[in-house]
């Protein structure tokens, strides 16, 4: 029989294993940050940087003491955090690395039967080259490789015809190199065994130890969750996968019934650990927040309309007289309610946050009260942008 989960305690369930939950102001250390990073599972990385990048704000908006610093030096000087793809390129924790190992092995089938038809035969001929000046020349971004073969029109090189950024990529994708940094958002690449510890590099596990700890790492971080939205939680392994290890693991699982915010009942599995009491789970901050367009709460849109009655879409891509909203807004969280999007920008060179645009949920009120929290909210990000001021378009609200 199926334990229903209320719609207040499905959010609370979900906002918790998300970091959402903690009080945003409490001092973050190094090493709290990495225990953050952790307990989500993966930040996302986008270059993107209209108020600030990604994964900056997705770290921020769950705790405004992070500081960039303690995370460039847990990437790049501790090797505690890596760079690797999920659904999308993140950060990810090294203790991780082991199980990657396994994603890197299935993503250079994917390749090698995708990219032979997006590159066209012959993509790879340049391949040993690449990895043979990552060995002996060190640390190098794509563009300095094409600034090279540039310089040496001598010998003839496969880079006159064919993408270094190609060639560095596959062999990033299925792990021989791995980001040893970033200068000005550009990867930096290198051997893998100079960049990851070899205590991680070197582990090996199973076929099965994978697949166990992807589902029961992803399940963790959900809280509730179908089989597809297991394997969807890393991208590492397929709906069947985690459908099959569901049935070989039912006796940790219980059968949930999540409630949507319709009123219907959505059947999940839940570790039979986790409790079903509402007063068992913290009560998220009461504040309003900016969420980033990538936070890992709306990753899955379709989870999150269902949970929070919240559609959204990023409209970059969409041509802009075919925008809803804007070219890059912002969902606003309050407590357990996402109520609203926003349309900024921190245009650094005047100092000022430039508010364009504020729009509520339905039936989400423009109070005085909530207003002046979103005020609040605003000199935080402000300041975070590293600009003075905050400022409004004429029209930037509804009256």
């Amino acid at each position: 029989m199926s334990i229903a989960l209320s719609n207040e305690l499905a959010r609370r369930i979900f906002m918790t294993r998300q970091g959402l939950c903690a009080a945003p102001g409490q001092a973050l250390t190094k090493a709290g940050l990495l225990d953050l990073i952790t307990d989500i599972g993966f930040v996302q990385v986008d270059s993107i940087a209209t108020v600030a990048r990604a994964h900056d704000q997705i770290l921020f908006s769950r705790n405004q003491t992070f500081r960039r610093a303690h995370l460039r030096q847990l990437l790049e000087q501790d090797r505690a955090l890596f760079e690797h793809w999920t659904h999308d390129a993140s950060i990810l924790p090294t203790a991780f690395y082991p199980y990657w190992k396994h994603y890197f092995r299935r993503r250079e089938a994917q390749i090698r039967k995708r990219w032979g038809k997006w590159r066209g035969n012959g993509y790879d001929r340049a391949f040993a080259e690449t990895y043979r000046r990552v060995a002996e020349g060190g640390p190098v971004m794509a563009r300095q490789l094409k600034a090279e073969a540039h310089q040496d029109h001598r010998s003839g090189g496969w880079w006159h015809w064919h993408p270094s950024k190609t060639a560095l990529e596959f062999f990033w994708h299925t792990g021989r190199l791995a980001v040893a940094g970033r200068e000005n958002f550009q990867k930096i690449y290198d051997l893998a065994e100079r960049v990851i510890p070899d205590a991680q590099r070197q582990r090996e596990v199973s076929h099965s130890e994978f697949i166990d700890w992807s589902c029961r790492a992803a399940l963790e971080r959900l809280g509730f969750a179908t089989p597809g939205e297991i394997a969807a939680f890393w991208n590492l392994v397929t709906p069947q996968e985690a459908k099959a290890w569901a049935s070989e693991n039912a006796q940790d699982l219980k059968d949930v019934l999540v409630e949507t915010v319709d009123g219907r009942g959505r059947a999940s599995l839940a570790f039979k650990d986790l409790s079903c009491d509402l007063g068992d789970w913290p009560e998220p901050p009461r504040r309003l927040r900016v969420l980033s367009p990538f936070d890992p709460l709306l990753r899955d849109r379709k989870r999150a309309e269902r949970l929070f009655g919240f559609s959204y879409r990023i409209e970059i891509f969409v041509p802009e007289a075919q925008r809803r909203y804007g070219y890059y807004v912002f969902p606003l969280l309050e407590g357990d309610r996402l109520v609203g999007r926003i349309d900024m920008k921190a245009e650094r060179a005047s100092g000022t946050l430039a508010v364009r645009r504020l729009w509520l949920e339905p039936g989400v009120r423009a109070a005085t009260g909530r207003l002046d929290r979103l005020q609040a909210e605003l000199v935080r990000i402000a300041r975070f942008a590293g600009v003075k001021s905050v400022s409004y378009a004429p029209d930037w609200r509804e009256t």
